[in-house]
């Protein structure tokens, strides 16, 4: 039973592999766009998740596509092939992602708490966030507003999503 399973473990191996290699060739061509994910399950359906410094836009994705789709033989692989651009409710994943976020207002859920706040900062460690919050005044009675701001290593967030904000 086992053995039944290896070759189409390997073939699988094998053609990720493949579309890897198609996947940087052709995002070395666009280099404001970056691979965030790439899913290939049991059946062949290849998911690949792209984002870009300047968003991702239909033609990226039917560019990304093409160059796959073109250099894959279906008689030798039978596949299907979804080339999606990571959605607003998608999680951040990437330091790439981060920093062209920065400015924006995340929900970033950590171990202990979850905060909602402007992406000030980003590095190769973590992000900085900063907001207000009305809180009770330390001496008399009412609230005031106090900022806050906070350093957040990548270790502790557990998720980041961008929060769309409408005026």
């Amino acid at each position: 039973m086992r053995e039944a399973l290896l070759p189409s473990f390997y073939t699988n191996m094998a053609f990720k592999e493949k579309i890897s290699e198609l996947l940087e060739e052709v995002l070395k061509e666009k280099p404001s766009l970056f691979l965030v994910d790439l899913a290939i399950n049991d059946q062949f359906k290849v998911m690949v998740t792209l984002d870009g410094d300047n968003g991702v836009n239909l033609q990226d994705c039917i560019d990304v596509s093409r160059a796959i789709d073109n250099n894959l033989d279906r008689e030798e692989q039978d596949y299907s092939l979804e080339v999606a651009s990571a959605g607003v409710s998608t999680p951040l994943k990437m330091v790439r992602q981060y920093r062209k976020n920065i400015g924006r207002t995340l929900k970033v859920k950590t171990n202990n708490e979850t905060i909602e706040a402007v992406l000030e900062q980003v590095s190769d460690e973590g992000i900085t966030l900063s907001w207000t919050a009305r809180e009770p005044k330390k001496i008399g009675k009412g609230k005031e507003t106090v900022e806050h701001k906070r350093e957040i290593p990548y270790s502790e967030i557990k998720e980041a999503i961008v929060t769309i904000i409408f005026n």
